[in-house]
């Protein structure tokens, strides 16, 4: 068997390999991505049975596909512990390769797991439509202060089609005229896409029974429902179970402790948004959170008390995921049922 340990960057990739039948070492750098494709084609045609170890990192995705084609092994590993296992202070490439092969030959490779390409692809839509609303949020915001500039103060009431009449008619000078038309036109764009794309994700939806559970929680739509469930959806996992690890710091000595009221920044940054968009809606809707909310609001801030709800809803989310339950169950079967304000559990 071949093991190879490889430090992975954009241009190319050092790479550190030995042979566990004869003992004999070698390295190599390969330029991405035509060396670095013989070479491993190579390996395949010999019939080698090849595992190659590299940190978690981006930009690496036709890297992944091509392994995944030859039918060679690879493991991704956590570069947080990759580099915390490390004694010496100095690093090189040939340094980080060679680290790399040594766990993989000592059985000390701290492996974590990888999404199916399906779901990877799940995630892109996802994405995408986050990045559209976000600049149709950018668009907006222009518009409005554009009409907050010449005394139109509308609020929503501007996306209306009589504020829309108003905003078009105002007189502006020839550049500010040409900036409105562009942004209009631009909003008009966008609004089907989006509509489109969300359209897209309400389909995925109704093919897993997982999301539509967690859609029974008030403030969980589609959207927030489908982010959360881009997991190994064959092992049952779901990203709800990321999300309950975000909530766990590590504290001195390696020990984990939980620190209420936060969310690790090491997780994923669009569930982190899911989970803070979903948490407002359901303090909207619900008198219960309303009310936990303004009172921690009144004692934190607001800033820290929609990141504390957020991380209730997770607990919360966590749970109907393990359970298997909708969310009547939870507030029925929920440890420490019938008992809000409690420091633990989902109530």
């Amino acid at each position: 068997m071949l093991i190879v340990g490889c430090d992975y960057h954009p241009g190319f990739q050092q790479i550190a390999f030995v042979d566990t039948e004869t003992g004999e070492l070698q390295e190599r750098r390969l330029q991405h991505r035509e060396e670095a494709e013989r070479f491993y084609r190579d390996l395949a045609s010999r019939g080698v049975q090849v595992r190659v170890g590299m940190e978690a990192s981006g930009h690496a995705r036709w890297f992944e596909r091509l392994l995944a084609e030859l039918q060679l092994e690879l493991w991704i590993g956590d570069a947080a512990e990759i580099r915390a296992k490390r004694v010496r202070k100095q690093k090189t490439d040939r340094q980080d390769a060679q680290h790399i092969l040594s766990l993989l030959v000592q059985e000390r490779f701290p492996r974590i797991w990888v999404a199916d390409w399906e779901n990877r692809d799940l995630r892109q839509l996802l994405w995408h439509r986050h990045r559209m609303v976000q600049t149709r949020t950018r668009i907006m915001n222009q518009l409005q202060a554009v009409a907050l500039n010449e005394g139109l103060r509308c609020k929503k009431r501007l996306w209306g089609k009589k504020g829309r009449q108003q905003l078009e008619g105002l007189r502006l000078a020839p550049w500010a005229t040409r900036r409105r038309r562009d942004l209009l036109e631009l909003l008009d764009r966008l609004n089907p896409l989006i509509a489109e794309l969300t359209q897209a994700i309400e389909q995925e939806v109704e093919k897993h029974a997982e999301a539509q559970r967690l859609m029974t929680h008030p403030g969980v739509g589609c959207v927030d429902s489908t982010g959360l469930c881009t997991g190994d959806r064959n092992r049952g996992a779901v990203s709800v179970r990321q999300a309950n690890r975000e909530l766990s710091r590590f504290g001195s000595g390696g020990r984990e402790r939980r620190r209420l009221g936060h969310i690790s920044k090491q997780g994923s940054a669009i569930l982190r948004f899911f989970l803070v968009e979903a948490a407002q809606v359901t303090i909207r809707s619900v008198p219960e959170w309303r009310s936990k909310f303004f009172h921690l609001a009144m004692r934190r801030g607001r800033k820290i008390a929609k990141v504390a709800m957020a991380r209730r809803l997770a607990v919360h989310l966590f749970w109907m995921w393990r359970k298997q339950w909708d969310y009547q169950q939870l507030k029925e079967f929920g440890p420490y049922a019938g008992k809000p304000g409690t420091g633990v559990g989902v109530h």
